[in-house]
Parts: structure tokens; C-alpha cells; sequence
């Protein structure tokens, strides 16, 4: 199979991979409705009927596009709770410097998930399920993490938290990582120390 200059022998999944590589790249920077399956396909080094038979239609490469974004992030929150040691509190607020580190770095244009989300309104969509999927599974761990804060109500606090990661991708897509985005470390700390704790049970006897 061949790719740009010279040929290229892949497999079909390291295939799959490279075109999903490509088009994550195209589709984050120029936005996913303005880029073609054309233009994919020739960036690739593939025929566009390779990439068809590959995920199908457009459609079907844009899901798996928001669906390996999401994996990606997954990965992200995992390693900063991996390694941020024991304290739920210290992996909570791991992850929201990850977040900022990404946001503070060069090429960053805003959340791909919610991007996802503005250009593909319609639920049936791949690209569409597979994003709220993600924002699913991130208060999901949220309230994993919450629940052994010892707080008393961990579900509120996911909830708080979740708010807050969802307004610090949108502040920085809109105004950088030198705007509001910029406190939200201190946001989370003010909500991870403002919780109450449930009140001691009195000793019978």
C-alpha cells in the first residue's frame, strides 16, 4: 500500500490507525465539518477507497475520531491519578493540572469532545454519542474519587467539579490559558476544602 513518497506496507489496523491519526489532526485544526474525506484521504496516502472501506462513511471516521479523543483523555486522567499518590484530594486536583497543561500548550484550541458536541447536535450521530459518553465517564470518575473524600454529600461535590472542568475548557477555547482559566486550581481547592463532612455519630450507651 502505498503512502506519500516511497511505499508503505501496513497491516489493515496500522492502516486504520495511521488515517485516524491524520484525520484527528485535520479535524481538530481546521474543524470537522470544513475538512473532507478527500482531503483525509490525501493527506494519509490513501485512496478514498480505502478509507471507506476502512470506517465506512464520514460519519463513521468522525466517531471514531471523538471516540479516540476520548481515549486519549482517559489516558491523561488515569496517569495523573496513577500518579499523584494515595489522597483522592491530590488526584482530583492532578488531574485538573493536567488539564490546564494541556490547555497551556501550543496547538491547543479548545476541548475536542465539545467541539465535537457543537458541530454534531443531532444524538444518533457517532460523533455525538461518543462525546457525551466521554463527559459520562468523567463525572462518573469524579464521583468515584468524591466518594472517598469523606465528604457529605460526594455526588453535589462531583457535580461542582464537573462544572468546573466543563468551564475551564470552555474559558480557554474563548480566551486562553491566560484568562479565567488560569484560577481554576484555585476553584477546585476552594471547592475541595468548602465541603462539609458528615457529623459524628453519637456514642450510645
Amino acid at each position: 500500500m502505498q503512502y506519500g513518497r516511497g511505499t508503505v506496507y501496513r497491516t489493515a489496523a496500522e492502516t486504520r490507525a495511521h488515517v485516524l491519526g491524520v484525520a484527528g489532526e485535520l479535524f481538530y485544526g481546521k474543524g470537522i465539518r470544513a475538512t473532507g474525506v478527500d482531503l483525509v484521504a490525501a493527506e494519509a496516502g490513501v485512496a478514498p477507497t480505502t478509507l471507506y472501506r476502512l470506517f465506512s462513511s464520514k460519519d463513521g471516521l468522525v466517531g471514531a475520531y471523538v471516540e479516540h479523543a476520548a481515549q486519549g483523555f482517559e489516558e491523561r486522567f488515569e496517569a495523573a491519578v496513577a500518579g499523584a499518590g494515595p489522597d483522592p484530594r491530590d488526584q482530583i486536583l492532578a488531574v485538573f493540572d493536567a488539564v490546564f497543561a494541556q490547555i497551556d500548550s501550543e496547538g491547543f484550541r479548545g476541548c475536542a469532545l465539545l467541539m465535537a458536541l457543537a458541530e454534531f447536535p443531532d444524538v444518533d450521530l457517532p460523533a455525538h454519542r461518543n462525546a457525551v459518553a466521554a463527559k459520562v465517564w468523567f463525572r462518573r470518575r469524579m464521583s468515584e474519587l468524591t466518594d472517598r473524600l469523606g465528604v457529605e454529600d460526594p455526588a453535589e461535590m462531583a457535580d461542582h467539579l464537573t462544572l468546573a472542568f466543563e468551564g475551564l475548557n470552555a474559558s480557554a477555547q474563548s480566551l486562553g490559558a491566560g484568562g479565567p482559566a488560569k484560577r481554576a486550581r484555585t476553584l477546585v481547592e476552594t471547592i475541595l476544602s468548602s465541603a462539609a463532612t458528615p457529623p459524628a455519630e453519637t456514642p450510645r450507651g
